[in-house]
């Protein structure tokens, strides 16, 4: 009469490592004293009428430490992207050269770099809180089966633990990228 705990485990453990993965995509959007291609991914430029990433409408490089380079494809797109770019809330100020977008990288200020620590933490308590959530849906599917008495109150028990053990190893893994990210952010 036991239900098969294997396909939720591994269903919550699918949905805890998406939490995990936007977690490191609003990392890359945030920028730290190096030139990184994914600090434009957020970016989004007003293109053939409609909202396209940078990506889609030209290569991005990072030919130095603190520069980034957008090989804009159409040329009548470059205003678009140095717009684009020039309007995002990196503090970022381009500049065109024919196709190229130059996007020099300024030195990160004490205050700027403690503004990002405090950001990737919310980020980071946004994750955790999703990984939370994912729990407590699980705990719910035990408890209604356990009500409609697929499990016992020992398998409960068990599945439960197991549950908790998966939470406090991605909180744990969470916690960890936002210390790597609060480093490197700080790293001057």
């Amino acid at each position: 009469m036991a239900t098969d705990f294997k396909p939720m485990k591994q269903d919550l453990k699918r949905r805890m490592e998406g939490a995990a993965d936007v977690l490191h995509k609003e990392f890359g959007g945030l920028r730290t004293g190096r030139a990184t291609t994914s600090l434009l991914d957020p970016i989004v430029v007003d293109a053939y009428g409609s909202q396209m990433p940078v990506s889609q409408v030209g290569s991005i490089g990072a030919p130095e430490p603190r520069m980034l380079t957008v090989q804009v494809w159409d040329k009548g797109l470059v205003k678009a992207v140095e717009k684009a770019i020039r309007d995002s809330s990196l503090g970022l100020n381009p500049s065109a050269d024919g196709q190229l977008v130059r996007i020099p990288i300024p030195v990160l200020t004490e205050e700027r770099r403690v503004e990002l620590t405090k950001v990737a933490g919310k980020y980071a308590e946004e994750a955790r809180i999703a990984v939370r959530n994912i729990r407590r849906h699980g705990m719910d599917d035990l408890k209604h089966l356990e009500k409609d008495h697929e499990i016992s109150q020992d398998e409960h028990r068990d599945y439960a633990e197991e549950i908790q053990k998966l939470t406090d190893e991605y909180v744990l893994r969470l916690d960890e990228s936002l210390a790597n990210k609060e480093k490197e952010i700080m790293q001057v």
